[in-house]
């Protein structure tokens, strides 16, 4: 390790970016990336799982972020590089956890556009039941067991239309469509904003949250096991835009932490708000015996139905166009987001080259092939919204728990190095955000976490194919020493989650060993975490190695933006 004192002061490269984006354009980017289509869907499945103490598992999940947003805004003032979340492990620790934390990334990012696909069918169908269609009214069908919504043979069919559609758009060009990305944003929270007020309005029953069960059906599992289950974790995920921004901001000390913590706050209140409305808003003859049964009467369409039972039709509308829109927006975005991620990998020399190839308009063509092929299968496993929204939480928990790793790596190695916010206490908060990401996997649970386990496989043998057939030459270098903690920490990590009682299949039976009862499986989980975190950060890259691949990182940066024309805005 070096411990130069002159070398450690120099200041981190300079992207040439302007700074020129304030406080209110950075709180925007990340609010209007918060409120998404998971509102959609989060508090009819979060009322499903735990009762209207599911309030409870809204303000635990924006701590949670919270503490992962504030670590990333450190980071994101250091190296203000595009897709810094998945690049910053890579500076960290070299190439192994570099392409390790780049596949992440494009599992999260490839797997949201069949969720928004999801949620467009789910409206879809509930429209058609309403106005009795032939067509939209089979979809999907719900087991009567796990009250799932799942696609039929209908339903995919449509699904991999819409998502080839998406391509489509994409291969011609969707620069137009981002530069509407402010209407849309107003559109996107103005509806769940105006979806808030009119039903309090017109049917709010305070009673409703001490009918029929307790209030708490499932206790504090029911409480956390909603957070990745129910979305709740996924809908509030878009912080990271006023990180991405950081190299962008004009007061990036100031602005950046205020940005990050108010658009989670704003999505706190609007998601909280959303919560209590749809449960106050409920008719007494629609309260059935159970939550899980209340709210199973709105599974296809929640807020539409629930305007539609209390008699507001044209919201109702309202809300079926916004079902379309938001949605299908995302999903447009996404795809080109995929595309560019694997378009980085290959960059990087993770990925076969041919991910390299763009068309004459920049885009790169093959990354988006892939990415349809790949959307398209997770419908297979993943046949229902629920289902899906708990794989992409895992795979971005997993991609942003590389940050704190870096930042406890950074505070380390380049403790000098310029921080144009610094966070205050990020000794202790940095290995308490590793902590935090870990138990959201393991509350997602076996049955999804092992799936995600095979994505992670399917990524190793990627990268292993690319560099010993040599589809890609260029070079790669691995670091195998400073990521030697990445496979135990993956395979522990999993095994945790199998030994625990977070393991029942769709009908709520315990299909693994369940050596570790609620409770101790956090804790073990727990005490994990900080011996990865420690044994990572003492790990590390030096301080030389640090500078030198941030150089080479913003090189790469700078040319791909050359190659790929202007990014497309989330």
């Amino acid at each position: 390790m070096t411990t130069n004192t002159q070398t450690q002061k120099m200041p981190l490269p300079d992207t040439g970016l302007k700074r020129q984006i304030g406080f209110i354009g950075l709180m925007w980017a990340s609010a209007g990336s918060i409120i998404g289509s998971g509102w959609l869907y989060g508090a009819q499945k979060g009322l499903a799982a735990a009762g209207p103490a599911v309030i409870w598992s809204w303000i635990i999940g924006a701590i949670a972020i919270l503490i992962l947003a504030l670590v990333h805004a450190e980071l994101g003032g250091m190296y203000p590089i595009a897709g810094g979340t998945a690049r910053f492990p890579h500076l960290a620790f070299g190439g192994i956890a570099g392409g390790a934390f780049g596949w992440f990334s494009w599992l999260q990012a490839v797997t949201v556009a069949p969720i928004e696909v999801m949620a467009m069918l789910g409206y879809w169908q509930s429209l058609a039941q309403t106005e009795h269609w032939s067509f939209g009214a089979h979809l999907q069908v719900t087991d009567p067991q796990t009250k799932l919504e799942t696609l039929t043979a209908t339903g995919v069919i449509s699904a991999l239309i819409i998502m080839a559609i998406f391509t489509a758009i994409n291969f011609l060009s969707i620069r137009a469509l981002a530069r509407t990305n402010s209407a849309a944003t107003w559109w996107k929270i103005g509806v769940p904003v105006l979806a808030i007020f009119v039903l309090a309005i017109i049917n709010f029953h305070g009673s409703n949250f001490s009918a029929g069960e307790s209030f708490a059906p499932g206790g504090l599992k029911g409480v956390l096991s909603a957070l990745p289950t129910a979305g709740i974790v996924f809908a509030l995920l878009g912080f990271e835009q006023a990180d991405q921004l950081a190299g962008e901001s004009a007061n990036p000390k100031r602005d950046i932490p205020r940005a990050v913590i108010g658009s989670v706050l704003i999505g706190l209140v609007i998601y909280l708000a959303l919560q209590v409305v749809f449960i106050a808003s409920i008719p007494g003859d629609h309260l059935l015996g159970t939550w899980a049964k209340t709210a199973a009467q709105y599974a296809s369409g929640p807020f539409a139905l629930l305007a539609t039972a209390v008699g507001v039709g044209w919201l109702a509308v309202v809300l079926y166009v916004d079902a379309v829109i938001s949605p299908g927006g995302t999903g447009l975005i996404y795809f080109t987001a995929t595309s560019r991620v694997s378009y980085g990998l290959s960059k990087n020399g993770y990925f076969p080259r041919l991910f390299q190839s763009v068309n004459k308009r920049g885009v790169p063509w093959f990354g988006l092939i892939i990415a349809w092929v790949f959307g398209c299968v997770c419908f297979l496993p993943f046949p229902s919204w629920q289902q899906l929204v708990s794989l992409i939480t895992s795979a971005s928990v997993l991609m942003y728990a590389g940050a704190p790793l870096a930042f406890g790596a950074f505070r380390k190695r380049i403790p000098l190095a310029d921080r144009p916010f610094r966070l205050p206490g990020g000794a202790i908060l940095a290995p308490i955000a590793f902590v935090v990401a870990n138990w959201i996997i393991l509350w997602t649970g076996w049955i999804t976490d092992y799936k995600l386990g095979i994505c992670i496989l399917i990524g190793l043998a990627i990268i292993v194919v690319t560099r010993v057939f040599k589809l890609n030459p260029t070079p790669v270098h691995f670091n195998w020493k400073s990521a030697q903690w990445l496979f135990p920490y993956l395979i522990g990590l999993g095994l945790i989650v199998f030994l625990s009682d977070w393991n029942q299949d769709a009908n709520g039976t315990i299909a693994g060993p369940d050596w570790l009862p609620f409770g101790w499986d956090m804790a073990v989980t727990a005490a994990f975490s900080l011996i990865i975190y420690f044994w990572a950060v003492n790990t590390s890259v030096d301080t030389d190695g640090i500078l030198l691949m941030a150089e080479e990182t913003a090189a790469h940066a700078e040319q791909e933006s050359a190659e790929l024309g202007e990014p497309i805005a989330g």
